[in-house]
């Protein structure tokens, strides 16, 4: 018997957000098999493609595992035994109770520069998009984005508001182009020039700078980006955890890792 679909909205999202309620309700414990892809093709009246990519969005989440010849498995969420997972800007403002909003600010195709090449894999000087976006929290400036992107996936996102879409979705739902891996790099700078101007900081203000590098299956990178958080609105915390039983030559697994928005008080 096949699931009623939800009009407007794409099937392989309905069938992951059907498994995912399944897992985080507990009707699907950890370590329990999922059904099997024959049959979420015939629950859903769906191809094989599509729950296939309804599978790698639950997986690039850390909500399942897949044993080649066995099927998908629910992951233990108690346990994340140091699997973290950054969230995206969207996600952050709406833990935070805050509406995100995107203002572009320039996006235009420009050489890339040498540092940037190196990430996305690419010759330097090659033409890459760069897409320049103020991130804005209940109307409030909260960070500034600048990404690069190569020319494939650039002209995929041609005709997109990427003031209203994010790169991840327009790449996943329009281009089933799957983001399911990342590097990040945290560290420190001082607001300066256009980067101060848009934030509405005073000139030499501490900053907080996130780099990223996402990437599609083939390990091939989708974008780099860098993104300068206002340091007096938003801080990163997290929490490791020894396990039980002694010394670790490993250490302290991290447990959490998250992203803190502060209100303008800084408390």
């Amino acid at each position: 018997m096949e699931t009623e679909r939800r009009p407007g909205i794409p099937l392989h999202e309905q069938i992951s957000s059907w498994l995912r309620e399944e897992i985080v309700s507990g009707r699907l414990p950890p370590d329990a098999r999922l059904p099997s892809e024959h049959d979420l093709c015939e629950q859903f009246g769906v191809s094989r493609v599509t729950v296939r990519r309804a599978l790698q969005t639950l997986e690039a989440d850390g909500l399942i595992y897949r044993r080649p010849g066995l099927g998908s498995f629910a992951c233990d969420r108690r346990l994340s035994q140091g699997l973290v997972r950054l969230t995206d800007f969207a996600q952050d403002m709406s833990r935070a109770g805050l509406e995100a909003r995107s203002r572009v600010l320039h996006q235009e195709k420009e050489p890339c520069p040498e540092p940037v090449a190196e990430r996305l894999g690419v010759t330097p000087g090659s033409p890459v998009l760069r897409l320049d976006r103020l991130r804005l929290g209940d109307g409030e400036p909260m960070a500034l984005d600048v990404t690069w992107i190569p020319t494939y996936y650039a002209q995929l996102l041609e005709g997109h508001d990427l003031g209203v879409e994010t790169i991840y979705r327009v790449l996943e739902r329009e281009y089933g182009i799957p983001v399911v891996s990342g590097r990040y790099r945290i560290s420190a700078s001082r607001a300066e020039g256009e980067v101060a101007t848009h934030l509405g900081v005073p000139a030499g203000e501490a900053l907080l700078v996130l780099e990223r590098t996402s990437r599609t299956l083939g390990h091939k990178a989708v974008y780099f980006q860098r993104r300068f958080y206002r340091a007096d609105r938003m801080v990163y915390e997290l929490e490791v955890a020894r396990e039980p039983g002694g010394e670790s030559s490993d250490g302290m697994p991290l447990r959490e890792f998250e992203s803190v928005f502060l209100d303008p008080e800084g408390s």
